[in-house]
């Protein structure tokens, strides 16, 4: 089983593009699919909104369009980086999202994804780290946030010191960074920070780390936690750290030979837990080339993969083109029935970045094993 359905289209209600995916599939099992829509040019700094569509049919068909986050309510600057975690012992859905990369907000639905509570103000949480880091830009996610069968909720967090200028002189850089987290045990009520797992400049079997950023997370087999990160290091290859409970105690494997690095946002999912001669399985997905686009400093993204791991990401058995040409990023969700969802930026317009398409792909693992 296969299918796409394009779920938002660049140049359209009064927006340039649309980009930065978010999933999230409900108890009930709706789906909700997120974005940032971005005015301007479509730049991380311009006033982008975010807007969600909800299915009730396991993503066959969407609602509208609503406005779910507006920009105007906090002032000047974007909002961003929207993560959703459906409360596995709740009706609850909780969100937490950055305003200007400055500011972090939570809030809640309590039906199902139909309303949300006001948001509220949790950047008390992300001060504590100013002990350890002097950051000036933080940011979640993006991508979903990871629930424990514990029932802890962890969301991946990079900071910066915003002391570089590749957004121009009006704007924090996103360089240097590092990569850490913040946790609730209360099913997103209060909100706590965790370890710094790994900054830019640390050094793994002699490698250098560079700019460590988006990071997706799994709980693995024996309760550990595994951060799957983004860098700009040398071996262009995903870097990987564990926890013993995804908020201390990290230690950095270092980077997955079996997973291309081409400077993108990644996404991550658990679909089953062994049993019985049933293999756990975890499913990845990036673009899966390295080659360099007509601008120096990039790589091209193309080639959206789904990969296969049923060893807790310690190799990776099957893989699968998703789409051939220009896609970017992508997060997973998976359906009561098993069907895998893959929300994900791709064609391309103009240059890459300003992506025509936020497209909806749905397809089972008979079709990642290549057996359909």
């Amino acid at each position: 089983m296969f299918s796409k359905l394009d779920i938002f289209e660049a140049r359209t209600n009064g927006y340039h593009t649309y980009r930065i995916p978010g999933l999230c599939v409900t108890q009930r099992g709706s789906v909700l699919a997120t974005c940032e829509a971005r005015p301007g040019q479509g730049g991380d700094y311009d006033f982008n909104d975010v807007l969600m569509r909800r299915s009730t049919d396991g993503g066959k068909t969407f609602g509208v369009p609503i406005t779910l986050v507006d920009h105007n309510t906090y002032g000047n600057g974007p909002v961003s980086n929207f993560c959703l975690i459906a409360d596995a012992c709740s009706p609850r859905i909780v969100a937490v999202f950055c305003h200007d990369y400055a500011r972090v907000f939570t809030m809640h639905s309590n039906d199902d994804g139909v309303s949300f509570s006001e948001p509220r103000d949790i950047t008390e949480v992300f001060k504590q780290f100013h002990s350890d880091y002097p950051w000036c830009v933080c940011a979640t996610g993006p991508g979903h946030g990871t629930q424990l069968r514990n029932g802890r909720m962890i969301i991946p967090v990079w900071l910066s010191d915003g002391s570089t200028c590749e957004f121009g002189p009006n704007h924090r850089g996103h360089r240097p960074s590092i990569v850490t987290s913040i946790h609730s045990d209360d099913g997103g009520t209060t909100w706590q920070r965790g370890d710094i797992v790994c900054r830019d400049g640390d050094t793994i079997d002699d490698a250098a780390i560079k700019n460590p950023s988006e990071t997706v997370a799994a709980e693995l087999t024996d309760g550990s936690v595994m951060f799957n990160m983004r860098s700009e290091s040398a071996s262009q290859r995903r870097l990987v750290a564990i926890s013993p409970d995804g908020v201390t105690n990290w230690q950095v494997r270092g980077f997955d030979e079996a997973l291309l690095e081409p400077i993108c946002m990644a996404s991550l999912i658990r679909c089953n837990w062994p049993n019985g001669d049933e293999p756990g399985r975890l499913v990845f997905a990036n673009p899966d080339v390295l080659e360099k686009t007509m601008v120096d400093w990039a790589l091209d993204r193309k080639q959206l993969t789904v990969k296969l791991s049923e060893d807790d990401g310690k190799t990776w058995c099957n893989s699968r083109i998703l789409e051939a040409g220009p896609a970017g990023y992508s997060d997973l969700a998976l359906l009561p029935d098993g069907t895998i969802l893959c929300l994900y930026e791709c064609d391309i317009i103009e240059r890459m970045c300003d992506d025509r398409y936020v497209r909806l792909a749905r397809f089972d693992m008979d079709w990642l094993n290549g057996t359909t």
